[in-house]
């Protein structure tokens, strides 16, 4: 079953290659949606895709790239609204 999740990540994720990293695992997983960093530090996702990828995306988010130092991850679960083609880099 398809799902959407927005993801926030803090720690020390801009500047690691995080956004990057995410798409190419994004797309491993065949999943649609965005990611961006944010003023505050912190970088946000919005993911689509079947619930097993989903998941196995949030695991890979809680460690992210090697050069990351991830401190905790916000997820909340939403409707699928099918809305993304591919899963992009917002600058």
């Amino acid at each position: 079953m398809k799902k959407h999740i927005d993801i926030k990540i803090h720690g020390r994720v801009q500047g690691v290659l995080f956004r990057v990293t995410s798409r190419i695992k994004a797309r491993e997983l065949n999943l649609h949606g965005w990611v961006r960093n944010e003023k505050d530090g912190t970088i946000s996702m919005v993911a689509e895709g079947e619930d097993k990828d989903l998941r196995s995306f949030i695991e890979w988010c809680k460690y992210g790239p090697d050069t990351a130092d991830v401190e905790k991850v916000d997820i909340d679960w939403r409707e699928h609204t099918g809305e993304f083609n591919d899963f992009e880099i917002i600058r």
